[in-house]
């Protein structure tokens, strides 16, 4: 489960089956400042809720949430800030939802599905609150709004990957920089290709060994943007002079753009320093302490406010799919 300062869960017993489900807080701005709140109706429990589904057995939880959004309303997200999670019984044992906010653009609207869904509002949070049928389904609304109150519901993420699993340093003879990916890494950059969709960097900086470049290439290609090769992120490099594997890394808070960056082991606890002046106390303890750090293919989310252009208000650890 991802890590964040701001989710909650209710402990259940362990004898207890446990129903996984995701979603958003769709959110947009409007006119006067304030903010509007996607609210769906679905004709089958005859209720108001946000839109959300059952995690597939082969994805994620953001992605299960990046996915039900596209498909109840038809409309593409990007992960904002993750939200408390709420957790209430069912016929199957206990259910636990997962939410993020979603910034979309003024004036959009979506489109029900006619199935699971077959009415949405974009109402004010006050209005949101009221509607709701599920009493539970306030609490990530309550977050969202002291967000927003805070000047910190509108975010960019910044990510820090770990390249996928390479081929051992043992059986391969040639240059390091083009030890490759080992099938199994193969697997996970296809994983970390369809993770770094539900955030959409809009940046993909890798150090120009291979292994990270095939870990983030793809993704860049789909999305139809260029990889920033930067040499100061190489294990070699970085073992010269930590300072500039370090001021690359900085370089993720200088601009106001989404961003994602990819390096090697031995780079992060660097990497990770950086990180650590850019978040509040309560974050930075969640960051992790001890090597490995990350393991292949795992990335931490950052998601920086962008009314405090500087500042991180949430952090998760989140591992790609493994097949």
């Amino acid at each position: 489960m991802p890590k964040s300062a701001y989710r909650t869960s209710a402990q259940v017993p362990d004898s207890s089956p446990d129903v996984r489900a995701a979603g958003c807080l769709c959110w947009r701005p409007a006119s006067d400042g304030s903010i509007e709140v996607l609210v769906i109706h679905r004709p089958r429990y005859d209720d108001w809720s946000w839109p959300k589904g059952k995690v597939d057995d082969d994805e994620t939880l953001p992605e299960a949430a990046y996915r039900e959004v596209m498909e109840e309303v038809g409309l593409k997200v990007r992960l904002g800030v993750p939200l408390p999670a709420i957790s209430y019984k069912v016929k199957a044992g206990v259910k636990h939802v997962y939410y993020w906010s979603a910034e979309l653009p003024a004036f959009t609207n979506g489109r029900p599905d006619g199935n699971e869904v077959d009415e949405l509002r974009w109402v004010s949070p006050e209005q949101a609150g009221r509607m709701l049928t599920n009493t539970t389904d306030v609490e990530p609304l309550k977050r969202l709004i002291e967000l927003h109150q805070a000047g910190d519901l509108s975010v960019r993420p910044v990510l820090l990957v770990r390249h996928a699993k390479a081929k051992p340093r043992s059986s391969w003879s040639r240059a390091e920089g083009d030890r490759p990916l080992a099938a199994t890494g193969k697997r996970q950059a296809l994983a970390v290709t369809k993770l770094l969709q539900t955030w959409s960097p809009g940046r993909v900086i890798s150090s120009p060994w291979l292994r990270c470049l095939s870990t983030v290439t793809p993704y860049a290609k789909n999305a139809g943007i260029k990889v920033k090769e930067r040499p100061a992120l190489t294990e070699a490099s970085h073992k010269r002079s930590p300072r500039k594997a370090a001021a690359v890394v900085e370089t993720l808070f200088d601009k106001d753009k989404s961003a994602a960056i990819c390096t090697h082991r031995p780079v992060l606890p660097t990497a990770l320093k950086v990180l650590c002046h850019h978040l509040p106390a309560e974050l930075r303890d969640m960051l992790p302490g001890e090597d490995p750090y990350l393991a292949p293919g795992q990335m931490i989310v950052l998601q920086v406010s962008r009314r405090h252009r500087r500042r991180a208000v949430s952090l998760e650890i989140v591992k790609p799919f493994d097949p």
